[in-house]
């Protein structure tokens, strides 16, 4: 279910907060994926497979003012703040999915169950505001997953 609040929170206008989770409790045990965007910069990452004995993956790192105003650009573009939830289909056996942005003194979260596909959008009750969530999702962990690539994975150059 959709929150939505004109409450007056710290650090008013520029305030930006962003939570996402996937998964399902399953043959593997909870496997999910969840990210964060905390308003001080830190970017934190999460992602649970239990497929084969894999291990949680954790990330954190500090995230550039210019990189939390792409987060910005990317939710203010796909106009995911004035959706509601009460269409979508509830989470179920095959998983949930849940995001919450705060944007300075907006709060939205929405809870819906995994969507495997387009299909499952257009044959939803709310096919224009799921395809938004669906499609903002996907942008936003193309950013994170690139952000988190970048810092981990990238060797300095050794003088």
């Amino acid at each position: 279910m959709s929150a939505r609040g004109g409450e007056n929170r710290r650090g008013g206008d520029d305030e930006f907060y962003l939570r996402y989770y996937v998964g399902h409790k399953g043959k593997f045990g909870h496997e999910f994926l969840e990210f964060e965007f905390r308003p001080d910069g830190k970017l934190r990452y999460a992602n649970n497979s239990n497929y084969k004995n894999d291990t949680m993956i954790r990330k954190e790192v500090f995230v550039s003012r210019s990189a939390l105003r792409e987060a910005r650009r990317i939710i203010q573009q796909s106009d995911i703040m004035r959706e509601d939830d009460r269409n979508w289909p509830e989470p179920n056996y095959i998983g949930r999915q849940e995001l919450e942005i705060v944007m300075g003194n907006e709060h939205i979260s929405f809870t819906t169950s995994k969507i495997g596909s387009l299909v499952d959008v257009v044959g939803s009750r709310d096919p224009d505001g799921l395809r938004i969530f669906y499609y903002l999702v996907q942008d936003l962990k193309c950013f994170v997953f690139s952000l988190i690539s970048l810092h981990f994975k990238v060797k300095p150059i050794q003088s």
